[in-house]
């Protein structure tokens, strides 16, 4: 009877190892998993900057873009009120002024990461800033309305997606009219 026990326990030995290989790329991939939830959970969420407003464009700053033949507007960009802030938010302000002599004037800002923009303010008649509201964060959505906003994106502040790398950049694409190299 012993014998039979001592036998019966040997055969069970040989499976041990057999099944120790194949449980070990098991744990292996396990521990790769919990490294890689440890990772995810530490990156921090993004968050906004509080952003000042910048002071009212000048006409002697304002820098001409072309953003399409279908449209008789003009559309301008304040230089100075350009930045590239550490949150990834590239603010501006925009101006548009209409053939008929009507001019919008909006503070915006543009997520190149997630291709959205967020109207800050507005301007008034009287030079100064009315903040929006209910200013959210939008999807830039190629379409014949706002087109700006695509070239915006695509030929001066957010090429190939990537964020434009300082103000100066910006300026100087904008100068040139052609769209700014871009490093990450």
């Amino acid at each position: 009877m012993v014998v039979t026990a001592l036998c019966s326990a040997a055969k069970n030995m040989k499976k041990i190892p057999i099944l120790f290989l194949l449980v070990l790329p098991c744990m292996a991939a396990a521990a790769e998993w919990g490294k890689f939830d440890f990772e995810f959970e530490n990156e921090k969420p993004w968050s906004e900057l509080q952003s000042m407003l910048p002071a009212y464009p000048r006409q002697e700053n304002l820098l001409p873009f072309f953003v399409s033949a279908a449209t008789d507007n003009r559309f301008y960009i304040d230089a100075p009120s350009i930045s590239v802030g550490e949150d990834g938010v590239v603010r501006y302000v925009l101006m548009v002024k209409s053939p008929e002599g009507a001019v919008n004037v909006t503070f915006e800002g543009m997520r190149c990461a997630t291709h959205e923009m967020k109207i800050y303010a507005f301007g008034r008649v009287e030079g100064n800033w009315s903040k929006a509201r209910f200013g959210k964060w939008e999807q830039i959505r190629y379409a014949d309305r706002n087109r700006q906003h695509h070239v915006l994106y695509d030929d001066f502040l957010c090429p190939s997606g990537l964020t434009v790398n300082s103000s100066e950049i910006a300026v100087k694409a904008f100068k040139a009219g052609i769209a700014p190299i871009v490093h990450n």
